[in-house]
């Protein structure tokens, strides 16, 4: 293995904290990178890691050298794309709202792959907030009000929400003609899976906003269970617009409290602050922001 190609390594290894994920990522034998990285320390005169039987760390000198790594192996890539025509190549690893990424992002793929050929992309699901340098992830697509973080974070769009109820509940219920008349209604509990707190309902009132959280008979924390029970009658909630409109369409779900719309929420990219932006991150990141800018919301 060249120098560049055990930097690589290196920095797959700091990353994801294991040899043997590291080994995985990159697709070679566990016993080749112990062997790559006893060489590397031998080469250098340091020791880079600290390895325990559950985790591997860095070392003060591993950190620095991790660091000079990333730039370098950046600014080859960044390189050796700007002649030629080159098309930037390998694995791309990406974590996603599903619900958003399945509307906007997976219809638009083939075409990127076909302009990409060279490109793999890896594509995790979920709503938590992960540790994109652990998990070795190299962009994330996000939905709401961003968590207090380094990540560096580009704006996409703004999301359009509503409130809606399914028929069964309105009939049981009643249909509220303004936020004065949510009294003895009910709501479907959204929770943070980083805090468990419940999301109140917003609605729009005077210039201003107005929020409520009313008794929830269930909660759940994912966006399709979320849709799921609504549409089960158990209650009032607020969803993107293109979350509900074949529900609408369909009579499954009834608009209330029009003239009250809660907030709209952003869609957001983020990436590690830490790395300079691969040309196969910048990309897809441009690719993204584009689906989102033509795709109707």
């Amino acid at each position: 293995m060249d120098r560049i190609d055990a930097m690589r390594l290196f920095v797959r290894i700091v990353e994801r904290r294991s040899f043997t994920v590291a080994a995985q990522d990159i697709g070679i034998p566990r016993s080749t990178v112990t062997q790559v990285v006893k060489q590397m320390e031998q080469r250098l005169g340091v020791r880079l890691l600290q390895r325990t039987t559950r985790v591997v760390s860095p070392t003060l000198d591993g950190e620095a050298y991790a660091r000079r790594c990333v730039a370098i192996l950046a600014e080859i890539e960044s390189a050796e794309g700007a002649f030629g025509g080159a098309k930037p190549k390998g694995a791309l690893r990406i974590e996603v709202q599903g619900t958003i990424a399945r509307h906007f992002l997976l219809p638009g793929l083939p075409d990127f792959l076909a302009d990409y050929p060279d490109l793999e992309i890896i594509m995790s699901e979920g709503e938590r907030w992960v540790d994109v340098v652990r998990e070795g992830i190299d962009c994330v697509l996000r939905y709401g009000q961003l968590a207090d973080s380094d990540m560096i974070a580009r704006r996409v769009m703004m999301m359009d929400r509503m409130t809606c109820a399914a028929p069964a509940y309105l009939e049981r219920f009643g249909s509220p003609t303004g936020v004065e008349d949510l009294d003895g209604h009910r709501m479907i509990g959204l929770r943070s899976h980083t805090t468990g707190q419940l999301a109140p309902l917003q609605f729009a009132v005077g210039d201003g906003y107005r929020t409520t959280t009313l008794p929830a008979p269930v909660s759940v924390t994912g966006t399709e269970s979320y849709l799921a029970t609504a549409l089960l009658g158990f209650g009032i909630f607020q969803v993107p617009r293109f979350h509900a409109e074949r529900h609408l369409a369909t009579g499954d779900l009834v608009q209330i409290l029009a003239d009250n719309l809660p907030p709209s929420v952003p869609v957001s990219l983020l990436y590690p602050p830490n790395r300079q932006l691969s040309p196969r991150v910048r990309v897809f990141m441009e690719w993204a922001a584009r689906r989102f800018g033509n795709t109707e919301a």
